[in-house]
């Protein structure tokens, strides 16, 4: 709570190069991006960090395999080449997995016409991966026997990547990247309204927990709203060519129901791609894809039944899906770049492709859409866009993005080695210790290692099934800035995910992780978490 109080109140003690506003992907890679390569940053979200859309998504980074039915050549080239960037910056957090796909008889499409579809894939995806197989229905019951394949006319396996851990982990530690380097950084800091005073931008913002306002002054603004780009960009009467339209994506979380760990890829009833994908000792079921209107959409009866009567229908199962299966739920919009006023929109066709609109007179940008895998590019595009406004980066040459080096790895596992670390790994664990904790920190880890060395009893668990260190919160309660329970439990990590609230708040544990995170204010964190989970 400290270093957000202490950022608060630089935000508006300096004037900025750059200030960000929204902390979802794109405003994250670009916080990341400008302050590494030297302008002075700041970076603000009304909400947490990777609040909204970053943090419910598939989990998935792929290089958009659907868009070749759509003959987007063009986009799939480059969505896998910014799949495979990924994959070799991060190779601890973001992973090949299979893609096992079952077509059902009657699919628009023979079977071995879409497997030619996925040696095209895997072409232009540069072989980075394994090759895909072709499988007859026999061979994919033999592979994974919870598939129905009694409908089935053949299937086959290809492969992308995924997030090892959760998306928003993944988008906090570009966050934490842009506060390494000296960006301002502050969670639950809102904008009202941003004009240009004297040649400068002041942006008129507020502390969301206690009300204060103050203002902001910058020579540019991003605005990385997410879905609220729009909103944002009228306050300051600001006139795009691009706008968003609202996709709205819901996954439930069950205990887990394959027996290999493999995405179990369908087209479900309405002909549209669904998942069940691994997620440790969990499986995740989804999603949904319908055009709304309101961007903080919710999860709905029907959306529950459209799942639940997808994955009954297309498994095996020795018995149904019910809702009290479900132990947690992910929704989010998908913000959709689209130029031109609203409309109705064929979420088959539109894809996800990113755009930046550019006030280059007023300094004053626009991301719309973009997804996960393309995070790299649209840090990079920011950058040039940002110099082309006038903007010093004296460092151009500096690479943002990617894991610390072998050195800093090899120094961390040998310490780990000589703790003896991954003894202690809990039995219940999908991973050891020393795996783990460097995919989640990277050299930060080496911090976490400090407090075991120091106190044994910091490599204890303190929720059973959380897969969370109490070293990892007293990390987190001084680095990390947690404001609720929540930021920890949802979007730290994946606690809220693959527990039930009710059995989180029962747990004895929750008690100290509040102490330690919250300090004096522990009991009152801890019933405004319950309050707000009663009334979910």
């Amino acid at each position: 709570m400290l270093l957000r109080q202490t950022n608060i109140k630089k935000l508006s003690e300096h004037e900025y190069d750059v200030l960000v506003v929204g902390s979802g992907i794109n405003g994250a890679v670009s916080a990341a991006a400008l302050k590494r390569k030297g302008a002075k940053v700041a970076l603000i979200d009304r909400g947490d960090f990777a609040g909204h859309t970053s943090s419910n998504s598939s989990n998935l980074a792929w290089g958009g395999i659907k868009y070749l039915e759509n003959h987007e050549y063009l986009l799939v080239n480059k969505l896998c080449k910014s799949r495979n960037h990924l994959m070799r910056s991060y190779p601890s957090t973001v992973k090949e997995i299979r893609f096992l796909t079952t077509l059902q008889k009657g699919f628009r499409f023979p079977a071995w016409f879409v497997y030619i579809g996925t040696l095209l894939y895997w072409v232009m995806g540069r072989f980075f991966t394994q090759k895909p197989t072709f499988l007859s229905a026999s061979e994919i019951k033999k592979t994974e026997s919870v598939i129905d394949v009694k409908n089935c006319q053949g299937g086959f396996e290809y492969s992308d990547a995924f997030l090892y851990d959760n998306d928003a982990r993944f988008v906090f530690n570009f966050v934490r990247s842009a506060m390494d380097n000296g960006a301002i950084v502050a969670n639950y800091v809102g904008a009202k309204e941003s004009k240009i005073e004297d040649g400068l931008w002041h942006t008129q913002a507020y502390d969301v927990i206690d009300g204060k306002e103050f203002v902001i002054r910058s020579k540019a603004v991003i605005n990385a709203c997410g879905p609220m780009v729009d909103v944002f960009n009228q306050s300051n009467h600001q006139v795009t060519e691009h706008n968003h339209l609202f996709s709205k994506g819901v996954h439930l979380i069950v205990d887990k129901l394959t027996s290999v760990d493999k995405v179990l890829a369908f087209f479900a009833s309405d002909g549209r791609l669904f998942f069940v994908i691994p997620m440790g000792q969990k499986t995740c079921i989804g999603t949904t894809d319908d055009q709304v209107e309101n961007p903080n959409s919710e999860v709905t009866d029907a959306d529950r039944k459209f799942i639940l009567d997808n994955v009954n229908a297309l498994l095996d199962l020795k018995k149904p899906l019910t809702t009290a299966d479900i132990i947690s739920e992910r929704c989010g919009v998908r913000p959709l770049a689209v130029k031109g006023g609203k409309g109705e929109a064929d979420w088959v066709q539109l894809s996800r492709k990113h755009a930046i609109d550019v006030n280059s007179d007023d300094k004053y940008m626009s991301i719309f859409g973009g997804k996960l895998t393309d995070c790299i590019n649209v840090g990079e595009e920011v950058c040039q866009l940002i110099s082309k406004m006038g903007i010093q980066l004296p460092h151009k040459e500096k690479i943002w993005y990617g894991e610390s080096s072998h050195a800093v790895k090899a120094e961390f596992e040998h310490r780990a080695k000589l703790l003896d670390l991954d003894s202690m790994t809990p039995e219940y664990s999908s991973e050891k210790l020393t795996t783990r904790l460097w995919r989640r920190y990277d050299g930060h880890a080496l911090q976490i290692l400090d407090e075991i060395q120091r106190d044994p009893s910091q490599a204890e668990q303190l929720m059973k099934n959380a897969e969370y260190l109490r070293a990892e919160l007293h990390y987190a309660a001084r680095r990390e800035m947690i404001t609720t329970l929540e930021d920890f439990l949802r979007r730290r990590s994946k606690i809220e995910m693959v527990l039930r609230k009710e059995d989180i708040i029962a747990t004895p544990g929750i008690i100290e992780a509040c102490e330690i995170l919250f300090g004096d204010q522990a009991d009152k964190k801890r019933t405004e978490y319950i309050k707000a989970c009663q009334t979910t």
